[in-house]
């Protein structure tokens, strides 16, 4: 009869394998850690859990790093209000976006995914598509945003990408009434919170993925993102989901602005 010990950990073992067959390798030791002991009522430690995916061989994909744009000429720069202060108190309160691109297997195309994410509960509140990197894509990006959260005016920030520092775009944020924050040049780690979501979702539904085709690409990305909103558990969010958070806080806030 084996010890008791040595069948938790086969046991656990099978789990963990299970997990992440489900979620096509992407899940780390900390995001198996957080899954295990939320579905299953459990404890574990990290270094537990950790133990059993290097014994299991269940170790997820890794980022690839990120390559830098070239530079060009901005029509207006604003400041850099955030300062690195990631850390909100409610929804909408604080802003950041970006654009990245996707090589389309099979082809010489790219497809770029423009997102904007909120601080607090780490949602990803709007984002668009688009084979042109463009104003046109950031623009309508913010205007999904803008139509979901009705009366938002949180501080928007953003790297010095051309969208960002056009005019109009400028425009539109004074039309909102939110502030224009901008990393410093040079300096991604001003923006590190998108930045963070794109090397996440590239790793998890991307990097070592057999894609087909552009619509393969764009309907993984739509599952991702809807993956990540509702189902994706965080340990800075006490283990919830962005979704589960930003919902909560917000029927929280419409209850007390009525009375």
């Amino acid at each position: 009869m084996k010890p008791e010990k040595e069948y938790l950990d086969e046991q656990l073992i099978l789990l963990i394998t299970e997990y992440q067959t489900l979620a096509e390798g992407t899940l780390g030791y900390r995001s198996m850690t957080m899954v295990i002991n939320r579905f299953n009522s459990t404890n574990y430690s990290l270094n537990y859990i950790h133990r059993l995916m290097k014994l299991s061989n269940n170790q997820a994909r890794i980022r690839r790093k990120k390559v830098n744009r070239k530079a060009y000429k901005p029509e207006q720069i604003g400041e850099n209000t955030l300062n690195r202060e990631f850390t909100a108190h409610y929804s909408n309160e604080k802003w950041c976006s970006d654009v990245t691109e996707f090589k389309i297997p099979n082809s010489n195309k790219k497809l770029y995914l423009c997102a904007i994410k909120d601080l607090y509960d780490k949602s990803i509140v709007a984002y668009k598509m688009s084979n042109r990197n463009s104003n046109y894509l950031v623009f309508k990006t913010f205007d999904l945003a803008m139509e979901k959260n009705l009366g938002a005016t949180p501080i928007f920030h953003s790297d010095r990408g051309f969208q960002y520092t056009s005019i109009v775009f400028k425009a539109k944020l004074d039309e909102a009434n939110m502030t224009q924050s901008m990393s410093r040049v040079g300096r991604c780690i001003d923006n590190s919170p998108i930045e963070s979501f794109w090397g996440t979702l590239k790793s998890e539904m991307y990097y070592g993925v057999q894609i087909k085709d552009e619509q393969d690409l764009r309907n993984r990305i739509d599952n991702y993102i809807d993956y990540y909103n509702n189902h994706r558990l965080q340990s800075k969010l006490k283990s919830l989901s962005p979704n589960e958070v930003r919902y909560q806080t917000l029927n929280e806030n419409s209850i007390f602005n009525y009375f």
